[in-house]
């Protein structure tokens, strides 16, 4: 039995209707139609969703003694194009940052002056990055794009903005006086406390999208 005949089986003894299944996924009843009659095939998550709703397992649904090979297929290339959105998400993300990253240090070597120091240090260090590492953080864990190493990702904010005081202030200094100085491990600790609060409303988020759309249901 294909896909399409199992998920019309499974609805008519939900004793669902092809529109009161549309209602609940959000779907027009074409859609339902259409994956009934295997014109196309329902992405993942619509066959989770369908799962729940028709208190069926997802055993019942994909497997069978003869392999749906064609379904599975397009699961297979369906679940790779997610993953490869969110890595390509997560990439842009990060290079969004490297590249404030980059431009605060260049415009230290290149447009600050003595005179200008502190100045550069209070929007620079103390708004442009810290702002910059919360908010992309935030849409990382929004967008659950990290995967299970995701928390791992504030160490390497922290440890950027770390890097950022020590390739502007700390090496001027060492330039200047001739004096080996080390990174400042606080400015370590400060920077993965930002990021990793933005993570933390970022999954929050997430996590409540989540349940208003499983309520929504």
């Amino acid at each position: 039995m294909e896909i399409g005949a199992k998920l019309r089986q499974a609805r008519i003894a939900a004793g669902l209707t092809q529109e009161q299944t549309a209602e609940a996924l959000g779907v027009s009843r074409q859609s339902i139609s259409n994956w009934e009659n295997e014109k196309n095939y329902p992405d993942i998550v619509s066959v989770v969703r369908l799962s729940d709703l028709y208190a069926v397992s997802l055993d019942a649904l994909l497997k069978e003694e003869a392999p749906m090979s064609d379904y599975l297929d397009y699961l297979e290339e369906s679940t790779n194009t997610v993953r490869s959105r969110r890595e390509q998400s997560l990439l842009i993300l990060l290079c969004v940052y490297l590249g404030i990253w980059a431009v605060s240090v260049l415009f230290f070597w290149l447009l600050t002056g003595p005179d200008d120091a502190m100045g550069y240090g209070i929007v620079f260090l103390w708004l442009v990055l810290p702002v910059a590492a919360f908010v992309i953080s935030l849409l990382i864990g929004r967008g659950g794009y990290g995967g299970r190493q995701g928390w791992l990702l504030p160490l390497a904010f922290g440890a950027m903005y770390m890097l950022a005081e020590y390739a502007t202030f700390t090496l001027a200094n060492i330039l200047s006086f001739s004096v080996l100085r080390l990174p400042q491990p606080s400015l370590l600790l400060k920077g993965t406390i930002i990021s990793a609060a933005g993570f933390w409303f970022g999954a929050l988020m997430r996590r409540r999208r989540r349940q208003r759309g499983e309520s929504g249901e």
